[in-house]
């Protein structure tokens, strides 16, 4: 994606950003145009070129960045908890996705519903990565699984599953609602656990027993 260089480049460029992620959520991809974002941003559609090639690139942009920051963030997660056993290294994985789907629902929601509108390169490129992001949790649960603290007959299975109920958080949660996005992870920690952990293994006095 091109940008121009000066002081003003990489805020314009932020503001782009930001104005894609409204309107490909409000009306889809497809049905954005350059005309309604420039717009949005407040400039002319020829400034635009100066910031981005086409709208595909723009796109990718949008997904590639949510992709670089979901890692990013698991990372610092990641290392608060090295060398944890693997019951609580999966409590942090799931306390990290539910807030983070909760907190970057557009991004999510784009990610996930515009992967289709890549061109191949672009959808090969973000596909990989969440094969790696999937890898992150399957060798949690593998770990597990070795040690025997996970009943888990298919690593991959489970953690298809687990991810396709966690990332249905951004759906349905509402800030103002009953519960905190803090309460809701922790529903969906004992949950997950309860499903892979043997009763006789949780800990005396675990809210799972």
């Amino acid at each position: 994606m091109a940008r121009t260089v000066g002081s003003h480049g990489p805020k314009t460029m932020e503001a782009i950003r930001k104005a894609g992620l409204k309107l490909i959520h409000e009306h889809g991809y497809e049905a954005m145009t350059l005309r309604q974002l420039a717009a949005e941003v407040g400039v002319q559609v020829g400034s635009l070129y100066n910031h981005i090639s086409t709208k595909q690139d723009l796109l990718y942009d949008l997904i590639k960045t949510h992709m670089d920051d979901l890692f990013t963030e698991l990372g610092k997660v990641e290392a608060k908890v090295a060398g944890q056993e693997p019951v609580e290294r999966l409590r942090a994985f799931i306390f990290f996705h539910v807030t983070y789907h909760i907190l970057r629902k557009r991004e999510v929601f784009i990610g996930a519903s515009e992967l289709r509108s890549l061109d191949p390169n672009h959808y090969e490129d973000i596909v990989g990565l969440r094969r790696l992001y999937e890898k992150r949790l399957m060798a949690i649960l593998e770990e597990g699984r070795d040690q025997g603290l996970f009943q888990i007959p298919d690593i991959a299975v489970a953690a298809y599953g687990i991810l396709a109920m966690l990332t249905g958080v951004c759906t349905w949660f509402r800030p103002s609602g009953r519960l905190s996005r803090e309460d809701v992870a922790q529903v969906y920690c004992d949950m997950v656990l309860r499903g892979l952990v043997p009763d006789h293994q949780l800990p005396a006095g675990s809210p799972l027993k």
